[in-house]
């Protein structure tokens, strides 16, 4: 079985990228019917997302990983529910999830099924990141897109992690809760829903996306556990995948970064080991790039405001220090040289209110980590 690419898709941002990463159909399965029963016209969200309806057909056919991530929040713009990620991926069963979910029901164990989610996650979907591993008496199946060009992608993430708990459940059934969630992300207004489909605490603003469980019923059998089919699907799924879209430097770096700057700001010896690399290899190699470590640091700080401005319910004290501000005066004087206004008159030009008529500049603040 090959992976036909009859539609190719379009850049939400407009321009072709040199490097297209992919995610197989499966992961939008029955999005155009939840989409209109959430109040949505779908038509309208593929359009604007770059998307071929007729790609959805086909659950083995490859989307754009950048437009189909779009698509969620367009979806949830034109549904006007801020939580259709959430909603969208807390009905999304495995079998749904076409090869990648099949191969979590067929292991034999659940934590055969958990490891090799994590393992094979990233060629059902490229420049992914997925790590199943021990964090003291618990353990964390953690998530988080690679891919640079994908700055905007709170709903992406809700839905994931509402996926993987399914898997869960698919073993222990459905009153199983995970011990905490993680997302990167700042907190919705709406966060208290979060709380209620995951019945756990949940914490925002964090270095990863991650469902937290305690270590027992791992060797609980996957009620339709199958050794050999297990083997054949996971053979089709990498085959058809061709690879994970292994990114490059630059986007890793700009993953490490994003993941780093909620803690402060991000040293260059700390990145460069989670990288594996040397200080001096990773500043050699930005240096042939025409790069320096503090204009991407730069970088992702402005793309990452230009999202979190957008929220008016997180105060602007708290979007400087998620991107490692530690005073907000120093976070207004960068936004003012990126964008040539305050946070303030932007906040204010994209909600559509006259400058200085008031804002969320204080109140909900970030929970403790």
């Amino acid at each position: 079985m090959t992976l036909r690419r009859s539609f190719p898709q379009q850049n939400p941002g407009g321009c072709t990228p040199a490097v297209q990463h992919n995610i197989l159909a499966a992961a939008a399965c029955g999005i155009t019917d939840f989409i209109e029963r959430q109040g949505g016209r779908s038509h309208r969200v593929m359009l604007r997302a770059g998307i071929d309806e007729r790609a959805l057909e086909r659950p083995t056919l490859a989307l754009d990983l950048g437009a189909y991530v779009a698509m969620m929040e367009v979806a949830a713009r034109d549904t006007g529910n801020d939580n259709f990620g959430l909603l969208y991926g807390q009905q999304f069963q495995p079998e749904m999830l076409g090869l990648i979910g099949a191969v979590a029901l067929a292991s034999p164990t659940l934590g055969a099924a958990l490891d090799n989610l994590a393992r094979l996650f990233p060629f059902h979907q490229q420049a992914t990141e997925t790590r199943f591993r021990r964090d003291g008496g618990l353990l964390r199946l953690e998530y988080r897109i690679l891919d640079g060009r994908v700055v905007e992608r709170r709903q992406d993430a809700e839905l994931t992690m509402g996926m993987f708990a399914n898997v869960v459940r698919a073993c222990l059934g459905p009153a199983w809760m995970p011990e905490e969630v993680h997302f990167e992300h700042p907190r919705p207004e709406a966060w208290r829903q979060h709380e209620a489909v995951f019945d756990a605490p949940v914490h925002f603003g964090q270095r990863t996306n991650a469902l937290v469980l305690r270590d027992r019923d791992l060797d609980r059998r996957m009620p339709a556990g199958d050794l050999a089919r297990l083997a054949t699907l996971s053979g089709t799924l990498v085959g058809i995948a061709r690879g994970t879209g292994n990114p490059g430097l630059l986007d890793r770096l700009k993953a490490e970064i994003r993941a780093c700057l909620p803690e402060g700001y991000p040293y260059i010896e700390d990145v460069a080991g989670a990288l594996g690399t040397a200080r001096w290899t990773l500043q050699r190699r930005l240096g042939e790039e025409g790069l320096v470590f503090s204009d991407v640091v730069e970088q992702v700080r402005r793309d990452l405001a230009a999202v979190y401005i957008r929220q008016p319910h997180v105060p602007i004290t708290d979007i400087g220090f998620l991107l490692g501000y530690s005073e907000v005066s120093a976070f207004s004087r960068a936004f003012r040289r990126w964008y040539g206004v305050s946070p303030r008159a932007m906040r204010d030009r994209s909600m559509g209110t006259p400058s200085g008529s008031g804002g969320s500049g204080s109140g909900m603040g970030v929970p403790a980590r």
